[in-house]
This record gives structure tokens, C-alpha cells and sequence, in this order.
């Protein structure tokens, strides 16, 4: 595999890989040791990330948002206006539908928690603010845990102490904002992590040092935040072809030192050699 050099603030290099997925969203990494990704189509991907070869195993019903994965191997993700549970031979039933007075518009993208609770973002309707976040508790029971951010809510992360939810804001002032998660585990008063000025910010991931990387749907960008450094490019592409509208992204690998991300605007998987290995995730068995 030839890594390409492109544009970008900090010298890292580029390589791309699973050539002809359709329009990946979502890219997540498993704990089975695979990586997953989802498609225009409601194709559900594995991805062998040593031997750069993927498979088709299942389909959802329309396209995918984001997804995870348990520690028993059922992944989670978000299609239509669902969140479904999937098995490794790609059957799915639907896991929640929202709650009766607040069903789900458009789930986004699912995180757990070690306890096996699933936060989901459901973004609403493109700029109509109607945006909330669902909690859904093992085996399906589902609470509205906040009704806001509102402004298309999307990619989601814990913090590596458990003790937030970060959640990107696409829309209306994009940024990052982060809300506590109490030991009772109900959300607290949101806070701002960081604005994003003329972009539209999707996905989020912590590394093992603490720093909150943050891919973007547009430009095609990938930042770095801490509080000591603030916000820094890793990584841009003005041509925006081995780069393509990167939204989610994810660290993966036996030693999570290969920072991948989707491209929606191309049919491939991005990986990005930064030096840096990502922060485990939560992989609860959920019965």
C-alpha cells in the first residue's frame, strides 16, 4: 500500500484502502478486531484492516449512519429512523424506535457506556432544531436522556473517565459540547468545548493522551483539541478526493494506532499515520 502525501498543517501522511465501499458514513472499530463501516444502500461492511479486504454481510433497510459494537459481536446502528441490532450473520431487529411520546427522527450515531447504556443522537431534520439525545438501556428500554443540543446533534464520544457525553453540533454555531453524565446517570447542564467557525463538524474521537480529534464534513478536515493547545488542523485535503467529506472516524488496529475515517463523498476508507494510539471503547455485554 503507497501512503500519499496531501495537504495539511502538520506532516502526516495518507493512505487509502477498502476501495469500492459505497458512500461510507460510519466507521467504527469492533471488538472482534474487525472494522465496520455501513453504506448509501444499507450495506453493512467488514473490514479487515491487515489484509485490505472487505465484506458485504448484511443490509439495512436504508442508509447507515453510525454504528457499534457490543462485546458479544451484535452491532448497533442507526438507518432510517431506527436503531437496530445486527448479528454476525447480518440479521437485525429493531433495539428502539424512540420512546411513545418522542419517537426517533433520525437516529445518528450510537456510543455505549461501560454499563452497556447506548447513547444516541438523533440529528432531526436538516436545520429545523428539533435535534435530542436518546439513551436506550441494555435489552431496549428507551429514554429521552436530553433534548438538547438541538442543532443537529451528531457524532457522539465518552469521555476516556466516563464521566461526560461529547457531542458534536453540526449546525447554527458549530462546535463541541460536552454534558455530564451523573452517577445516577441522567445528563447534566450542557457545557462548550470548543466553536468551529465555517465548517460542519461530524465525528469525534479521544486519543490515548486525552486529545478529541474531530473530523469534518466540510472543509475535508480532521482537528485536534486540548485545552492547552486549543484547536489545530492534523489534517486537510483541498482537493478533497483521498479526503471526501470524512465524517466519522475511528482509531483501530491490535494497538488502535490507525486512525481511520469514512469519506461520504467517496466509495473508500482513509487511514491517517499521526503517532498517536486512540483511547479503548466501551464493549459491555448487553443481554
Amino acid at each position: 500500500m503507497t501512503l500519499l502525501d496531501i495537504k495539511t498543517d502538520v506532516s502526516y501522511c495518507v493512505g487509502s484502502f477498502a476501495e469500492g465501499l459505497d458512500h461510507p458514513e460510519c466507521i467504527a472499530w469492533g471488538s472482534d478486531g474487525y472494522a465496520y463501516a455501513g453504506g448509501e444502500a444499507g450495506q453493512l461492511y467488514r473490514i479487515d484492516v491487515k489484509q485490505n479486504s472487505f465484506e458485504e454481510f448484511g443490509r439495512a433497510p436504508q442508509f447507515v449512519g453510525g454504528l457499534c459494537q457490543d462485546g458479544s459481536g451484535f452491532l448497533y446502528l442507526c438507518s432510517g429512523d431506527k436503531v437496530y441490532r445486527c448479528d454476525q450473520k447480518g440479521v437485525l431487529t429493531v433495539y428502539s424506535e424512540g420512546t411513545d411520546d418522542e419517537p426517533m427522527i433520525a437516529p445518528n450515531y450510537p456510543v455505549f457506556d461501560k454499563n452497556g447504556g447506548l447513547y444516541v443522537s438523533d440529528s432531526g431534520g436538516w436545520g429545523d432544531d428539533n435535534g435530542k439525545i436518546f439513551k436506550i438501556l441494555p435489552g431496549g428500554e428507551t429514554q429521552l436522556w436530553s433534548d438538547t443540543p438541538k442543532e443537529f446533534p451528531n457524532g457522539l464520544c465518552i469521555s476516556p473517565d466516563g464521566s461526560y457525553l461529547y457531542v458534536v453540533v453540526s449546525l447554527n454555531s458549530p462546535r463541541v459540547e460536552r454534558i455530564p453524565i451523573d452517577p445516577e446517570g441522567s445528563a447534566g447542564i450542557r457545557e462548550l468545548v470548543v466553536e468551529i467557525p465555517n465548517s460542519v463538524p461530524d465525528g469525534l474521537a479521544f486519543d490515548s493522551e486525552g486529545n478529541l480529534y474531530i473530523s469534518c464534513y466540510r472543509p475535508d478536515s480532521i482537528f485536534r483539541f486540548n485545552d492547552d493547545q486549543g484547536l489545530e488542523t492534523v489534517v486537510h485535503d483541498y482537493e478533497g478526493t483521498m479526503m471526501a467529506a470524512p465524517t466519522n472516524i475511528a482509531f483501530c488496529g491490535d494497538r488502535l494506532n490507525d486512525l481511520l475515517s469514512s469519506n461520504l463523498g467517496r466509495w473508500h476508507i482513509t487511514r491517517y499515520d499521526i503517532d498517536a494510539c486512540g483511547h479503548p471503547l466501551n464493549y459491555p455485554i448487553v443481554e
